[in-house]
């Protein structure tokens, strides 16, 4: 496994996102609860987030929960939510000590109250921070940005306050739940599944994607470091070809 010393730190995403998957499988391999799973993948968060803060990486965007998760078993859910809220709550120390910004991204109001509240105000207490911006995916899923993203531009052209053929990347980048948000470079999933299930479509366009065995709850910074190797090891052409690379100063 990789270690912080084989980074080359000149040349890091500025952002990386994570699909946090295999809670369920590793807590059926160890005879327990899927709600088990989840409470030990609260370990690889820190972790997680720890090596990314380490390294000066600045996004760091986790996704937690997506709208089609609603659909899960009531117990699973709740459990989900009760877990949300009280990891936010304990954890906001921690964050504001070690300069991390938390925010969060998806249908927020569809949240339970006492977790919308919890999230909202740990956003604030922490929104000074600026070493690395933690997002948290929650009840998210692209279909639903961009489909909400639409609606806005939908209206301000209805109101006459954008003009149809002024619609292109930016002004529909500016909509999305990720505005102001660097898209990230690299996508990692855990578990083995090699899917992004609906997982920011629009801002990986250009994402390298890296797929682990590894289950979540066993995902450590070594883990991370693996992820970022690979990164760093591979040519970022964004459509050119490798000997342009050598002529425009593309970089990873």
């Amino acid at each position: 496994m990789a270690s912080i010393s084989d980074i080359d730190k000149s040349k890091l995403p500025r952002h990386v996102a994570v699909i946090m998957d295999g809670n369920g499988r590793w807590a059926k391999q160890k005879g327990e609860h899927r709600i088990f799973g989840h409470q030990q993948g609260v370990a690889s968060v820190k972790e997680v987030t720890e090596a990314a803060a380490e390294l000066g990486i600045h996004y760091l965007t986790l996704y937690a929960f997506s709208t089609e998760n609603w659909n899960r078993p009531k117990e699973e859910v709740d459990a989900l939510m009760e877990l949300l809220v009280g990891t936010i709550h304990k954890e906001v120390a921690a964050l504001n000590k070690n300069s991390i910004r938390l925010q969060a991204i998806g249908n927020l109001k569809s949240l339970p109250k006492n977790c919308y509240t919890e999230l909202m105000d740990a956003i604030q207490q922490t929104s000074k921070n600026d070493r690395l911006m933690l997002i948290l995916a929650l009840s998210y899923s692209s279909k639903w940005e961009i489909i909400d993203s639409v609606k806005q531009i939908a209206e301000k052209v209805k109101r006459n306050e954008i003009s149809v053929d002024k619609i292109d990347d930016a002004v529909f980048s500016s909509h999305l739940c990720t505005k102001g948000i660097p898209d990230p470079e690299l996508l990692i999933r855990t578990s083995g599944e090699q899917r992004v299930s609906n997982f920011l479509l629009w801002q990986i366009a250009y994402a390298e994607l890296y797929f682990t065995e590894t289950l979540w709850p066993d995902f450590r910074k070594e883990n991370f470091f693996d992820a970022l190797l690979d990164y760093q090891n591979r040519e970022r052409r964004f459509g050119k070809t490798s000997e342009q690379l050598g002529n425009t100063g593309i970089k990873i």
